[in-house]
């Protein structure tokens, strides 16, 4: 029996292994081939030979998102392999400075723009010829940081920020050509991450991790914090045909713990 995505061609950018991972591998369950993008080539192996196992096929083409001759590749590369492209999920992400925007360096908050807002306009540019052609979707990742302000936080959420006006533009430029863009804003994601950060603060505190956990479970209603595999399938909703009356929408998965 064939999934939501049946013989569909997805490229994720930015397979780490948590998010990047699990998008690639529930897509593939879905019944996609996927193009494995990001930095560490041996990360985007493993992931292939996972999708392998589930019966579909997995192009490994390591790129660097910020230099525009890997960016082109890329696109040549996911077509070149399966003559189609219907959904682009852009998973990328280089961190910006954390701190104030009154002390942060000016060419650092640059670096971060260009590196999370352009290069992945410049992607989708590439991608949009063979989303024309398949009607397709983009899916821009983004965070819950866009929902609140906090010290030190400030650098990030510019970006992220901009990110999202840049997928509505992107969906209402687009959309006459009949590729939708979307955006999923995810919480704090219980992953690999996230684990290695509550014990950073819970050795820091002197609390045990569940108690970091339980703490900031509390703000969500739902009384938990998200898992990668959650996200995915609200990424993968957004890039696969049952979503195809929606676009320039950010849909936020965070357990509740923001209401948008």
């Amino acid at each position: 029996m064939g999934g939501y995505l049946q013989d569909k061609v997805l490229v994720v950018v930015g397979v780490g292994p948590d998010l990047g991972r699990q998008i690639a591998l529930r897509g593939a369950g879905a019944g996609a081939d996927v193009v494995l993008a990001a930095r560490t080539a041996s990360r985007l192996e493993e992931v292939a030979k996972e999708i392998a196992d589930l019966g579909r096929r997995a192009l490994v083409v390591p790129t660097d998102m910020t230099v525009e001759a890997e960016a082109e590749h890329l696109a040549h590369a996911a077509e070149a392999e399966f003559g189609r492209v219907d959904a682009l999920v852009h998973n990328a992400l280089a961190m910006p400075p954390i701190r104030d925007l009154g002390k942060v360096d000016l060419a650092a908050l640059q670096a971060g723009f260009d590196q999370n807002v352009v290069s992945a306009l410049r992607l989708t540019r590439l991608f949009v010829p063979a989303l024309q052609a398949s009607s397709g979707a983009v899916v821009m990742v983004n965070s819950m940081v866009v929902r609140f302000s906090q010290r030190g936080m400030g650098p990030y959420k510019m970006a992220k920020a901009a990110l999202l006006a840049m997928a509505q533009s992107l969906a209402t430029e687009l959309g006459p050509q009949g590729i939708r863009v979307n955006s999923v804003a995810p919480g704090h994601i219980w992953g690999e991450s996230l684990r290695w950060y509550f014990g950073y603060l819970g050795n820091k505190r002197g609390v045990a991790v569940e108690d970091i956990y339980a703490e900031t479970a509390k703000a969500t209603d739902l009384g938990r914090l998200p898992e990668p595999d959650e996200i995915a399938d609200a990424v993968l909703f957004l890039a696969s045909p049952l979503a195809r009356a929606i676009t320039g929408q950010c849909l936020d998965v965070n357990c509740g713990e923001y209401h948008h």
